[in-house]
């Protein structure tokens, strides 16, 4: 069985690379952003974990980390009908803060997991019920990368604003951390705030 894989990343694709070691190309599926942080023509190392396709026959499956692939497998061994390919979808969405995402899990909080991690609601329930007891046996590094907002005293007015204006409440929300993370004004207007909120949303 293949557990680990040194050398270099010949090619990125979206949501896999392909990586020689020994003048052999290995195709790893990886998540999108873990994907997006390797660089073809340099070297890189990589967590493997196999599965077994009834079409494809032995699937490759690589992380930049151990929690990671620790992430990974709870993923797919504890959440009912979930594959391979369908945890690594999860996990590039709680990749965006292991830590937060740890928490949001434990605290059974479904607002952080549609708003902040784009899952659906139902999908958020799942999470919970299924990972609620479990997340305890994943190492998880790093801090907090999240802000929480919803207790903002404009979080509302500006996610109506807009969600009037066609946007989803989950990029609502996004634009709105990056303006807490940089330092806006909580008592500056509420039509200041839905413009900067605007701008960030346009880039």
């Amino acid at each position: 069985m293949i557990a680990y894989l040194k050398g270099e990343i010949l090619e990125v694709k979206d949501d896999s690379v392909i990586i020689v070691c020994g003048g052999v190309g290995y195709e790893v599926n990886m998540a999108k952003s873990s994907a997006l942080e390797l660089e073809a023509g340099r070297e890189a190392a990589l967590y493997i974990a196999e599965s077994i396709s009834p079409y494809d026959g032995t699937v490759l499956y690589g992380f930049l980390s151990q929690q990671d692939k620790e992430l990974w497998t709870l993923f797919k061994t504890a959440i009912p009908n979930t594959g391979a390919k369908k945890a690594l979808e999860f996990l590039n969405k709680a990749l965006r803060s292991v830590a937060d995402f740890h928490a949001a899990i434990v605290k059974r909080d479904p607002k952080i997991l549609t708003g902040i991690f784009g899952f659906t609601s139902k999908t958020a329930e799942k999470l919970i019920a299924s990972l609620k007891d479990k997340m305890d046996a994943v190492s998880i590094q790093g801090s907090s990368k999240i802000k929480v907002v919803d207790e903002a005293p404009y979080m509302s007015g500006v996610l109506e604003a807009l969600g009037a204006l066609g946007y989803s409440a989950q990029e609502s929300r996004r634009a709105i951390e990056q303006l807490y993370q940089a330092g806006i004004n909580p008592n500056d207007k509420i039509e200041n705030i839905i413009k900067e909120a605007l701008r960030v949303l346009k880039k």
